[in-house]
C-alpha cells in the first residue's frame, strides 16, 4: 500500500478518535503496527495530531479569539492551571511512555480502563450543576492531571478530561467545551517538543514528508467531524457504546498478545 494512503488512513483514524473518548493514540499504535509503519513512532503521531489542533481552532475559534483579546481572563487562568500538571507528567515521562508507545505492551488494559471510566463518567453526566461560568481552579487541576494521565497510549484523552470534569460536578455540555479547550495547549506543546525529531529524521525516512501532509490534512478534516458529533453525544447520547467498543478492542488486544500475534 502507497505510504499517502496508510498515511491519509492514519490521519482518519487520529481525527476520529482523538475527541470521541476512545483514545486516538491506542488506535494510531494499532494502525501503524498493521499498516508498517511502527517506525514513524512518536513523531508521526504528533504531525496527525497537529491536525486535530487544526480542528479545535476551526471550532473553537471564538473562544480562542476571546483568549488572545483578554490574555489574562478567568479562562485563560483555567487553562493556564489545567495545563501544569499536564506539562509536569508529559515531560516527567516522556521517555517512558514514548517507549510504551513503541511497543504496546500495555495497549489492552489501557483499553480496558478507559472503557470503565466511560462506564462510570456515563452514571453521572447528567447529574452536573455547574456551567462553564462555574469551574473553579480546584476542577481545572483535576481534568489537567487526568490528561496528563492520559499520555498512556490507550488511556483516552478525551475521555479522561470529559469524566474529571463531569465527576467534578460540571454539566456535560462545560465539560465537552473544556476538555476541547483544554487540549488545544497541550497538543500544541508536545507538537512543538517533538519538531526537534525532524533533525532525527524518523518519521521522514520512513514515510516521507509528502505522506506527512495528507495525513495531517485527513486527520484536520475527520478532527473537525469528530468535535461537532461529539459535542452531540454529550448533550443527547450515552459514553456507554463507546465504553463496550473499547472493552472489545482491549479485549481483542489481550488475546492477540496471549496468542503472539501482536
Amino acid at each position: 500500500m502507497d505510504d499517502i494512503i496508510k498515511s491519509i488512513i492514519l490521519g482518519i483514524i487520529q481525527g476520529l478518535t482523538e475527541f470521541l473518548p476512545v483514545s486516538s493514540t491506542g488506535h494510531l499504535l494499532l494502525g501503524r503496527k498493521f499498516l508498517g509503519l511502527s517506525e514513524a513512532g512518536l513523531f508521526l503521531d504528533t504531525m496527525l495530531h497537529l491536525g486535530t489542533l487544526v480542528a479545535v481552532v476551526a471550532v473553537f475559534w471564538r473562544d480562542i479569539l476571546g483568549l488572545i483579546k483578554r490574555p489574562f481572563s478567568r479562562l485563560m487562568l483555567l487553562l493556564v492551571v489545567a495545563t501544569i500538571p499536564t506539562a509536569i507528567i508529559g515531560l516527567t515521562f516522556e521517555n517512558f511512555f514514548e517507549e510504551i508507545s513503541k511497543t504496546g505492551v500495555t495497549v489492552g488494559w489501557e483499553f480496558l480502563a478507559t472503557g470503565f471510566i466511560l462506564w462510570i463518567a456515563d452514571r453521572v453526566k447528567n447529574q452536573g450543576y455547574k456551567s462553564f461560568e462555574d469551574i473553579k481552579i480546584r476542577d481545572a487541576l483535576i481534568v489537567g492531571t487526568l490528561q496528563g494521565a492520559a499520555i498512556l497510549p490507550a488511556i483516552s484523552r478525551s475521555g479522561l478530561t470529559i469524566a474529571g470534569a463531569l465527576f467534578s460536578g460540571i454539566n456535560k455540555e462545560a465539560a465537552a467545551r473544556f476538555s476541547f479547550l483544554v487540549s488545544l495547549p497541550a497538543i500544541a506543546g508536545a507538537t512543538v517538543l517533538q519538531l526537534k525529531k525532524l533533525s532525527e529524521g524518523t518519521a521522514v525516512e520512513v514515510i516521507g514528508v509528502d505522506a506527512l501532509i495528507f495525513g495531517t490534512v485527513a486527520s484536520a478534516i475527520f478532527g473537525y467531524i469528530a468535535v461537532k458529533w461529539m459535542l452531540k453525544i454529550l448533550q443527547k447520547g450515552s459514553l456507554k457504546g463507546f465504553a463496550i467498543y473499547v472493552w472489545i478492542l482491549g479485549a481483542g488486544v489481550l488475546v492477540m498478545q496471549f496468542l503472539g500475534k501482536f
